[in-house]
């Protein structure tokens, strides 16, 4: 593996320095198209109504029902049988079930459903059209909402687009932490992520619930609570998954908390609906804690709260745990590379770019007839009666070989000193300064810059 390592190196140092930053920036908007068309093309492009959950009240004619009905329509439900009708309601109302069918002791009444649009308004549409054709040719079937939705959100996206800004609420303030590039302690981090999730959790309800009026307000401070805790539970995990990721948090970052996230939910489209993997995702993502606790403040439906508290402490356990015991892995790899004299790619990278931009710069300024090292012209005009006497009064300058050599090592040394400091940074590392150890590093690069000069 380290022969593969270092032949792909040597190859990759040999293409010219925009190739190679290009080449690491592009495996952002590979990743995000990649990820994109698995996770919400490849889930949402054709929804199937198949194997619709129903809870069917236990009764004389329940049984031959149900064979009917699959004889009717093969593969379409997937009954389970409740032992009375409260039972069958619930299973509904927290989300097990799609609709719930009471049917008539006698055989010979209209059959009962109860569906609540509130929970997934496409599994109770899909469920209510469904089943409204299985019965159709028989005594006819009439339906009841337990939990239709307001106007206000009369398709059910709202707690679906508040799940979502939550979860990159949460992303971006541990991305905004990770991207000042200060070595920041646990404490700080822990403060600017409770700060950040206070601040994002006001301002989001107060768009979604005074701006669009998307809920009623007597539940505000209820969902701004719950969004700051979401939000900052999503920032501790990836705050701490950031130490062991660098820079490259962002893929496992975004495909966890919006791309798999999303689809797994069941906020846009019933798990049924689409392919059975995020189905067997669905209880591991923030997504469907989210959303089913928001329906829960808003409409009482979903599953209980202590599922959702749960889930989002362990997340937040999680986080805790990476963000400790990442810390000391991140510094310990971070004392092998300085010890070594190693660089990763992209610090290569960037100081091929930064050495490329100094030629180019010293040949622009020297088209313009000005000193690339002194910033003078290059033919200045004859020295003053004063200049003189201070020129004859100074120690002279080396000349030569010598001279020249000192005047590149001068230039290496601004360059590598301009690179650190201006020079983009490594998300968690800073470039490699995270620890506190800013000089003896570039201590290091100036002294392996002179002493490369010295060898060539």
């Amino acid at each position: 593996m380290s022969k593969v390592t270092t032949w792909w190196r040597e190859q990759y140092g040999k293409l010219p320095p925009a190739a190679q930053m290009i080449g690491l920036q592009l495996w952002m908007p590979l990743f995000f198209i990649i990820a994109f068309c698995l996770c919400y093309i490849g889930a949402f492009h054709s929804p199937q109504v198949h194997h619709i959950p129903v809870a069917v009240v236990n009764s004389p004619a329940a049984a031959v029902t149900m064979e009917k009905v699959e004889q009717h329509a093969p593969g379409t439900f997937d009954f389970s049988i409740y032992p009375d009708r409260d039972k069958a309601i619930d299973a509904v109302r927290d989300g097990s079930e799609a609709a719930a069918l009471q049917l008539p002791a006698d055989g010979q009444g209209k059959a009962e459903v109860f569906v609540a649009s509130a929970h997934q308004y496409q599994s109770a549409s899909m469920a209510r059209q469904s089943l409204q054709q299985v019965f159709a040719a028989q005594n006819g079937i009439t339906f009841t909402d337990i939990a239709p939705l307001p106007e206000s959100d009369a398709f059910g996206q709202g707690a679906m687009y508040m799940m979502l800004s939550w979860c990159i609420a949460g992303y971006m303030v541990a991305m905004f932490i990770g991207m000042m590039g200060a070595p920041l302690g646990h404490w700080m981090r822990l403060s600017i992520l409770a700060g950040g999730a206070v601040v994002l959790s006001l301002v989001a309800n107060l768009i979604v619930g005074a701006g669009f009026g998307v809920y009623d307000m007597s539940h505000f401070f209820q969902l701004v609570g719950l969004a700051f805790l979401w939000i900052f539970a999503i920032g501790l995990f990836v705050n701490g998954a950031s130490y062991f990721f660098g820079r490259f948090i962002t893929a496992p970052a975004m495909l966890l908390f919006i791309f798999l996230s999303m689809p797994a939910s069941g906020a846009a489209f019933a798990t049924w609906m689409i392919p059975d993997f995020f189905g067997f995702l669905q209880p591991f993502v923030v997504g469907h804690g989210i959303t089913e606790m928001v329906k829960q403040i808003l409409y009482g439906v979903g599953e209980p709260y202590w599922r959702g508290f749960l889930q989002m402490g362990i997340y937040a356990l999680i986080g805790v745990a990476c963000m400790i015991v990442g810390k000391r892995w991140r510094e310990s790899k971070e004392v092998d590379r300085i010890l070594a004299g190693k660089s990763t790619m992209m610090v290569a990278a960037q100081g091929a770019m930064m050495r490329q931009g100094m030629e180019r710069r010293a040949a622009t300024l020297r088209r313009h007839g000005i000193d690339p090292d002194t910033g003078k012209p290059l033919t200045a005009p004859a020295p003053s009666a004063e200049d003189a006497t201070e020129q004859e009064n100074a120690e002279p300058e080396p000349s030569g070989e010598s001279a020249d050599r000192q005047k590149s090592a001068d230039r290496q040394t601004a360059e590598f000193l301009a690179m650190d400091n201006s020079g983009p940074s490594d998300m968690m590392t800073n470039a490699g300064h995270s620890l506190g150890l800013g000089e003896i590093d570039r201590e290091h690069d100036v002294q392996h810059a002179m002493g490369r000069h010295e060898a060539d």
